[in-house]
């Protein structure tokens, strides 16, 4: 079997050691992350834990004692800082690892506003990971004026926790209209007056100029040369995937590592999974950001570390939570051009992505019958009838036997 590293202690790496151990290796496994927490949730992070509703350790994916019980060495708070494909060893701090499989599940990184725009302001904050949220929690308190550039969910996801808590929220956007690059019209309409009833100021087709303030931001300059005060900002302005260790390494880049089917880089003894890695699908090549694919694409990972062969057939979902509202998203919009609408029905409502008469994805919002059927539609490569979605009479599990 031989020695695995696993570099990148998120979701994906946590997931891709688990099976290992689960699917039968036996030889040294080991763990390397950087923060020095045990690998975590992500997801609750803008969420439940910024809002004081759930401590550090219920965001861990497991304790400690599980990697211990499973032979799993966890090395925290430790940074690679360089990979030798030929020795088939890697470097942290002082120390030489070897390996006989490496596996670089070194996730995601957020964008940050750029310094010569004040970026480096003290205020100014990301939402990434434990110690991002930890910096700026004290900043959410009641009356306070946050500003928030980028209308994407992470955005909305931090705007909506500090409207709940009584901030001033002023959300901007550079593009005609939020959530542009990732949802239809009618889902960005629907999370537009589900913010703004909660009194979260929209402004799209907005750019900013630049952050204001000596030492920490005060406010912010707009592309319109209008000035708006505030007390701190969070940039959600999307994620880049984290590459430098395998372009250092010499590895194949195409919009992340690039890996074949089984998850295997341009070097055979090096794999990738989660959001750094991309990976073939469709004729094309595809990079997910998302939970699910973390876990899914790790475990196959772990299994083809082990000789299975299997080529990863990835079947994406996507949630967010705001306010009291729970959108699920089944499939990818890539490529629609017309749009169906079911609903709304009380507080539910779910709009549905057709290239043609093809259905390609669908969203949710507190209408998880919808995303269920759905999703299991999208896998099965089935269409529904247009007609039957928007007939409210339609049962949705009829659409299954269709």
């Amino acid at each position: 079997m031989g020695s695995v590293v696993v570099i990148g202690a998120g979701q994906a790496g946590a997931a891709l050691v688990a099976k290992l151990r689960a699917a039968g290796h036996t030889d040294a496994i080991t763990l390397i992350g950087e923060e020095p927490a045990p690998p975590y949730q992500r997801p609750p992070l803008s969420k439940a834990y910024l809002m004081g509703e759930m401590d550090e350790e219920r965001l861990w994916l497991r304790g400690p004692e599980f990697y211990a019980e499973h032979h799993i060495t966890l090395k925290l708070g430790q940074k690679v800082t360089g990979i030798d494909p030929a020795a088939k060893t890697v470097t942290v701090g002082d120390e030489t690892i070897s390996y006989d499989d490496l596996a670089l599940t070194t996730g995601s990184y957020p964008r940050r506003l750029p310094a010569a725009i004040g970026g480096e302001l003290a205020g100014v904050y990301t939402v990434r990971t434990l110690a991002d949220v930890d910096a700026m929690k004290a900043e959410f308190a009641a009356g306070r004026r946050l500003v928030i550039v980028g209308g994407g969910y992470i955005g909305l996801e931090a705007a909506a926790v500090a409207a709940k808590l009584g901030l001033d929220v002023t959300v901007l956007e550079m593009a005609p209209r939020i959530l542009q690059r990732v949802a239809a019209p009618e889902t960005s309409d629907y999370f537009r007056a589900l913010h703004t009833a909660h009194g979260v100021k929209i402004l799209e087709s907005t750019g900013l100029d630049r952050l204001l303030g000596e030492t920490r931001v005060t406010g912010v300059r707009l592309s319109n040369g209008t000035e708006l005060a505030a007390d701190f900002v969070i940039a959600g302005v999307g994620i880049l995937p984290g590459t430098a260790l395998a372009e250092a390494a010499g590895l194949a880049i195409e919009n992340g590592i690039k890996t074949d089917a089984l998850g295997r880089t341009s070097d055979p003894h090096i794999w990738s999974a989660g959001d750094c890695a991309s990976f073939p699908h469709n004729g094309g090549r595809l990079r997910l950001e998302s939970v699910g694919n973390a876990i899914d694409q790790a475990e196959i990972v772990a299994e083809n570390i082990l000789g299975a062969g299997k080529a990863y057939d990835a079947k994406p979902w996507f949630w967010s939570d705001q306010y009291d509202c729970k959108l699920q998203i089944a499939g990818l919009n890539t490529g629609y051009d017309n749009i169906v609408t079911r609903g709304p029905d009380g507080e539910s409502v779910s709009f549905w992505y057709f290239k043609g008469d093809t259905l390609l994805a669908v969203d949710a919002m507190n209408d998880p019958r919808a995303y269920m059927v759905g999703k299991r539609l999208i896998e099965q490569g089935k269409s529904p009838s247009k007609a039957a979605l928007e007939n409210p009479a339609t049962v949705m599990k009829d659409l299954l036997k269709a």
